[in-house]
């Protein structure tokens, strides 16, 4: 099996398993920051886009539903899946039919699979299910009653965030009355 970045596996985990699409979203988004010149960047960006799509899905919001899908689809690079092992072919046609689905006026929300066709990363994503927890199941369906897991995005404590937030604040102007000194 090739040798698949951590929180790749992280996301694949939460993705599939505790469907919680907020948290494959910051998981993957740290590490793309971390790492901006992963030869899999774009796919990356896509795969990122992928969960949040399916995030604003679930909430009921279509409109940033099919924003972020179409996105996807410009960024997600058939040779970056394939590294990732993912079936391109497949996943392409499974984010154009829920993009055509999402534009419906009957849609309803359900849960999405990536193709993957490692089977060596499938069988380790299964076996970090079952050393998890024995409720964790691959594959399973949103909790659709669970409000923190549908409203993650307002409900989650964000006092780091808006510390980060204010010391760049005040280092940018620091840095400004450096420069006009």
């Amino acid at each position: 099996m090739p040798a698949y970045p951590d929180a790749y596996m992280d996301y694949l985990i939460y993705f599939h398993a505790e469907r919680d699409y907020f948290e494959c979203h910051e998981v993957l988004e740290e590490y793309w920051k971390e790492h901006p010149q992963h030869p899999c960047r774009e796919s990356i960006v896509g795969l990122i886009q992928v969960a949040v799509s399916l995030y604003h899905q679930r909430r009921g919001n279509r409109r940033g539903g099919v924003k972020m899908m179409t996105s996807a689809l410009t960024n997600l690079r058939p040779e970056q899946l394939a590294q990732l092992g993912i079936d391109a072919v497949r996943m392409s046609e499974l984010l154009a039919a829920r993009l055509e689905a999402l534009q419906s006026e009957d849609f309803c929300f359900v849960d999405m699979n990536l193709p993957l066709q490692d089977e060596a990363l499938i069988q380790t994503c299964l076996d970090r299910c079952a050393s998890t927890s024995p409720q964790m199941m691959w594959q399973q369906p949103s909790d659709l009653e669970d409000t923190f897991l549908l409203n993650k995005h307002t409900l989650r404590d964000r006092s780091q965030v808006r510390a980060e937030r204010e010391r760049q604040k005040q280092a940018k102007q620091q840095r400004r009355m450096r420069d006009e000194a």
